[in-house]
């Protein structure tokens, strides 16, 4: 399983944003939704085998918001941002003032967070790893059973708290190239590299 969980620092996670300004007014909503739609989508189909977690961070508890997206069971899906970010809107408003996680839409669940408390579960997933400019190659991480569970950030820096708990977790730092990329193109080269060492293993003798 691929699994990406995306710190959002800036969207509002009560949904207030226009789809038209979401580089601006919208806390660079228009990263976030690519950065998802890379997750998922393929040339006529999509990922089956990931799953993704957005924490919208912008406000704290218990306005603060959890989404997320099951590869498995996704519908509605599209390559481009604002449709993307209309779905992420739509399950952000639908979600405000509601005490418990729903879902939105097929494959899409919205809920309430504690957005350090969800860092630190997450941080225990097998196969966890810290994607920062500052890591090692990922070409030289070997992946315990298939598994990865990479924590990325929107084009905002984590925050000391969210760094301090990374750093503490001991989990590996992984780099995917010596130039800073935008969050959307780090998961395409993150699936790239999976993706060959699977076609690898799948052509290897025996």
């Amino acid at each position: 399983m691929r699994r990406f969980l995306l710190l959002a620092h800036r969207v509002p996670p009560s949904g207030a944003f226009t789809l038209n300004d979401l580089a601006g007014g919208a806390g660079r909503m228009d990263e976030v939704a690519r950065a998802v739609s890379t997750a998922f989508t393929l040339s006529n189909d999509l990922r089956r085998d990931t799953e993704m977690t957005v924490l919208f961070v912008a406000e704290p508890p218990p306005r603060a918001r959890r989404i997320s997206l099951f590869g498995a069971r996704l519908r509605y899906l599209n390559p481009d941002e604002r449709s993307t970010a209309a779905l992420l809107k739509n399950a952000l408003v639908r979600s405000a003032g509601f005490p418990h996680e729903f879902e939105s839409s097929p494959g899409l669940t919205v809920a309430p967070t504690e957005p350090m408390a969800e860092l630190a579960e997450y941080l225990r997933r097998p196969g966890a790893v810290w994607l920062t400019e500052a890591g090692a190659p990922i070409t030289s991480w070997s992946v315990a059973g298939g598994e990865i569970a990479a924590v990325v950030s929107d084009p905002y820096d984590p925050s000391p708290e969210e760094t301090a708990l990374l750093a503490a977790s001991g989990i590996p730092r992984l780099s995917v190239g010596p130039r800073s990329l935008r969050t959307s193109q780090v998961i395409d080269v993150v699936h790239r590299e999976l993706d060959l060492r699977e076609a690898s293993a799948a052509s290897a003798p025996g």
